[in-house]
């Protein structure tokens, strides 16, 4: 790794897999400690909940904490070629990822870390039930046609722009019958086809507001300081410092769109050229390309052999 650090960007909930991090605890002893923390901190084994029950990974207030844990193995990991992390000058995060961020920029221990996601998960998870509700995606759909067709859902209950990651990847979120009904009318504006996606349910829209109470009262008790490097917050896309401020974020995150193509393009403007991506997955380097293809991201889901 070279001397230069990069801005590091953490993955959010969908990277999960069975087995992740599983591989970095083999072959790093820091890694594996940093997971035996996390089952100590939660008082069950995360890990095995990850790597030997299949299916269960994929449940939000597992794969919630287990994508944290991931991230923050490597980045444990990591530290041993060389990375720096008092000198990375730029962190942010996809939704979950936010917190990830935060802790490698020393603003979360990584124990109130790991227990604010599992019960950030246990919160969305039960307002999903509460609320019966799921996301879309508009394939190739701008911004304004995605307004536009929230905005005709909304008519028949909640509905919401849940995420705006690249150009032409859009979401909206929402109340069962008002996704259909978005759904129906998305051709009207422009939208050339949809897609139900399989989650738990509309996250980031109102749909959460019982989940972001919750997140509201737990964040009051946790420590949070001042990060030591640039974080940027999905509800802006901008930067910030403030530690009453970032809790009040946090909380508003899950009923907000999360705005991570502006994000991306406020780091590029200052000037951020390279980027790592600790996590499970590859997505936010390919999210990244879409917004410019001359940044260069690399991911490190899985450890170099050594």
């Amino acid at each position: 790794m070279s001397t230069q650090q990069p801005a590091l960007l953490f993955p959010g909930q969908g990277a999960q897999h069975a087995g992740m991090g599983r591989d970095w605890c083999e072959a790093y002893p820091e890694a594996q400690a940093l997971w035996a923390r996390a089952d100590a901190a939660l008082g069950f084994s995360l890990s095995d909940a990850c790597w030997n029950q299949g299916e269960t990974v994929n449940r939000t207030d597992i794969a919630q904490p287990g994508i944290f844990t991931t991230s923050a193995a490597i980045v444990t990991a990591l530290q041993s070629q060389g990375l720096n992390l008092a000198q990375v000058p730029l962190v942010a995060g996809l939704s979950l990822g936010e917190y990830t961020a935060l802790w490698a920029a020393g603003s979360l221990s990584f124990e109130d870390g790991v227990r604010l996601v599992r019960l950030r998960g246990e919160a969305m998870q039960a307002a999903a039930e509460q609320i019966p509700s799921s996301m879309t995606s508009l394939m190739g759909a701008t911004e304004e046609q995605a307004a536009q067709v929230a905005a005709h859902g909304a008519r028949f209950g909640i509905c919401q722009v849940a995420n705006l990651n690249a150009p032409g990847q859009v979401v909206i979120a929402g109340e069962l019958a008002a996704l259909d009904a978005a759904e129906a009318a998305a051709k009207d504006y422009g939208v050339r086809r949809t897609r139900r996606l399989v989650v738990a349910g509309g996250f980031h829209s109102e749909c959460m507001r019982p989940a972001a109470e919750r997140l509201k009262a737990a964040l009051a008790k946790v420590e949070i300081r001042a990060p030591r490097c640039t974080f940027l917050t999905n509800v802006t896309g901008g930067p910030l410092t403030d530690p009453d401020e970032i809790r009040t974020r946090l909380a508003e995150q899950v009923c907000s769109s999360v705005l991570w193509e502006r994000s991306m393009r406020t780091a590029l403007a200052m000037g951020h050229k390279t980027f790592l991506e600790p996590g499970p997955g590859t997505v936010l380097a390919g999210i990244l390309s879409k917004i410019d293809e001359t940044a260069q991201v690399t991911s490190a889901a899985k450890p170099d052999p050594r």
